[in-house]
């Protein structure tokens, strides 16, 4: 896991190949009047989810993992804070859906990090983190950016 904020975001930009340019996609002016939906960077190689939700309780919520795409979760506005384990401290999955590249876990987050508007957590494949904790409305955009 990763957190920063958007004005350091070149420091990693050649971590990944992709990365460079979700975070150019995140430091375009008017990203934050964007509608809620997905926008393509590079077709399914690299594009964004923009989301306005409501905050929640941490126990309601729970750790997830993604195994094809590597996560930039850039907060625009409101109090989010983020859950985070090692994928492999973590025991059995509820099960992978390959569409969604998605599983959850059962386990409780090791640590839980606030995420400021403005700043942004990479989370990699061996990331499971838990997003969308916090109190009232949370808007965000969600890169996706393929590990192959």
């Amino acid at each position: 896991m990763i957190l920063d904020t958007l004005t350091n975001a070149a420091k990693y930009a050649g971590l990944k190949d992709g990365l460079s340019e979700g975070f150019g996609f995140l430091d375009h002016p008017g990203v934050a009047e964007l509608e809620d939906g997905r926008y393509e960077i590079l077709g399914d190689t690299v594009f964004a989810i923009v989301e306005r939700n409501q905050g929640r309780k941490i126990e309601d919520g729970k750790l997830e993992a993604h195994r094809k795409y590597v996560d930039i979760q850039f907060i625009i506005s409101g109090d989010e804070s983020m859950g985070w384990t090692p994928r492999d401290e973590l025991s059995l999955s509820e099960g992978y859906d390959e569409t969604r590249d998605l599983e959850f876990f059962g386990d409780a987050a090791r640590s839980v990090v606030k995420v400021p508007p403005g700043s942004f957590a990479v989370f990699l494949p061996t990331d499971a983190h838990l997003p969308g904790v916090g109190e009232g409305p949370i808007h965000k955009v969600v890169v996706k950016v393929a590990v192959n």
